[in-house]
């Protein structure tokens, strides 16, 4: 029997779907959001609505009976730190991101998509690697606040797939690999991955690492907190200044990476300085997790949607190739993960792991 599976991927600037029978892709779809169409949200919960929307015209066009499937499964979002691996949704992970306690992505709509269309017709959900999949050394929680410490906020998802795949390509097992794997997005994360653990890695949500095209990554603190002081600034606009419209949209009023491409290729000295500046951040990032593996790296891998920017790879590539061989994985392996994490509990592979 063939189990028909909707994969639902709701990213910061981006709607992914995709239907899958068993491993067969049979349908994709992506729309990607323009900054201000976003931004009139004023929460993450908010966009609900919006984006089962597209879901269901998406399901519409392509004459697919939502009541066909054999489950659902939506990008895990801003949960509780758990392993790696297939959970089930229930009720205390749908609570949990409805009250984003430990803060707003996109990711957090994953869940709740799922659940609700496949509740009325029985049909299971799950999420697969969510971005809180936390498997970080104690020593790399600290920060030099008692009061602070650092988390583990990552694209799990692709970072995992790839590092699998990489492993697999290679004939080895990715328990075996020490690799140092940069997901280039709407956000950027690097992570150390020692063993088939991620060890260490940057927040790649509120303000750790490289800029992105919609994220400031790490700022200078002083001028930061005379800034939060200033009374020019509610603490929603200095989020967003943060998440959202930081980084390349606050420097050239757009996250689209191909229009920036266009921008240097037509001589725009603006745009190509500030991707300069982000290729920079970059390969300084994958410097720093090259010291938590203490310098005994296999492989360094640029994946994500930005890895298809030649340029980048041109500029971050010469500055890093000196600590271990760089390849790249362009692009996104999270819909085949996400279908591919349901169908293994649907097929009594693996048990799903209950989030509690």
């Amino acid at each position: 029997m063939k189990h028909l599976i909707l994969a639902i991927n709701p990213g910061s600037t981006s709607t992914k779907l995709a239907v899958y029978k068993d491993e067969e892709l049979v349908s994709e779809f992506k729309i990607n959001h323009e900054t201000e169409e976003i931004m009139k949200y004023k929460h993450i919960i908010d966009q609900y609505k919006f984006r089962e929307q597209i879901i269901l015209d998406f399901l519409n066009k392509e004459h697919i009976d939502l009541s066909t499937f054999s489950a659902i499964v939506g990008r895990g979002g801003m949960l509780k730190p758990i392993e790696s691996g297939t959970y089930e949704v229930n009720d205390l992970m749908i609570q949990d991101m409805m009250e984003a306690k430990r803060g707003e992505h996109a990711s957090n709509l994953g869940c709740i998509l799922a659940r609700n269309l496949g509740k009325p017709y029985g049909i299971p959900a799950y999420v697969v690697d969510p971005v809180a999949v936390d498997e970080m050394d104690d020593h790399y929680r600290y920060s030099g606040f008692p009061e602070l410490q650092r988390r583990s906020l990552f694209h799990a998802l692709n970072h995992k797939a790839v590092a699998r795949k990489r492993a697999k390509d290679l004939g080895k097992k990715y328990e075996d690999l020490n690799l140092i794997i940069a997901h280039l997005g709407g956000g950027i994360s690097v992570a150390s991955h020692k063993k088939g653990k991620v060890i260490d890695v940057n927040n790649a949500l509120d303000g750790d690492g490289p800029m992105s095209p919609e994220r400031s990554g790490s700022v200078p603190m002083g001028p930061l907190y005379n800034m939060c002081f200033s009374g020019k600034y509610t603490l929603e606009e200095i989020k967003r200044k943060n998440y959202g419209k930081g980084g390349l949209v606050a420097y050239l009023g757009t996250n689209d990476g191909k229009e920036i491409q266009d921008r240097i290729k037509n001589g725009d000295e603006k745009a190509k300085f500030i991707h300069e500046v982000m290729c920079y951040q970059i390969a300084k990032e994958i410097g720093i997790q090259a010291t938590v593996l203490e310098g005994r790296v296999d492989e360094i891998i640029l994946t994500g949607g930005l890895a298809y920017d030649k340029l980048l790879v041109e500029i971050v590539t010469p500055r890093v190739q000196f600590i271990a061989p760089v390849v790249v994985y362009a692009g996104e392996n999270e819909m085949e993960s996400l279908a591919l994490g349901a169908l293994r509990v649907l097929t009594k592979e693996e048990k799903p792991k209950q989030y509690i």
